[in-house]
């Protein structure tokens, strides 16, 4: 099992080189040529710049049983489909029952957005999203580790 962060703004990097870490999985964080990452703890791979280019790399890396973090909901769905957990930087796991839903709000949005409405602003980061990924990013840890021991 290996962890995949879709690095380029992920704002709980090193939570989830803290926690992995504690439970011994690699991470491998990815980020485009624009960004500049370091770690003592993860493998840093930069792609070329390019629209989803972060996005087709990860696809290419990830298998059944990895653990995907990312804000991209067509990556999180992608990779799903591959076997993966999914989970974003605010904690919620992207699940078989959410991820149609999710698509489709992101597919009205953007549309709205091609037509000048603007649905809604992101909110500000808060303490609570930091532990409430945390808590979901171990509990799939947890879950990765448990599966792939009942596998081997």
């Amino acid at each position: 099992m290996t962890v995949y962060v879709d690095a380029d703004a992920c704002p709980v990097v090193e939570k989830i080189e803290r926690i992995a870490q504690n439970y011994g999985v690699p991470v491998m964080l990815l980020c485009d040529q624009a960004h500049e990452l370091t770690s003592s703890y993860s493998t840093v791979e930069r792609v070329a710049r390019g629209s989803d280019a972060v996005d087709y790399r990860i696809l290419g890396l990830v298998r059944r049983g990895d653990i995907v973090v990312t804000q991209d909901i067509g990556l999180a769905a992608m990779a799903m489909a591959k076997g993966a957990r999914c989970i974003s930087p605010y904690g919620m796991i992207y699940t078989d029952e959410n991820i149609d839903g999710l698509l489709m709000r992101r597919h009205i949005a953007r549309e709205a957005r091609h037509q000048g409405i603007y649905i809604s602003k992101a909110s500000k980061r808060k303490k609570r999203d930091d532990v409430s990924f945390a808590e979901q990013f171990e509990r799939l840890v947890c879950e990765a580790l448990g599966e792939a021991g009942r596998q081997a």
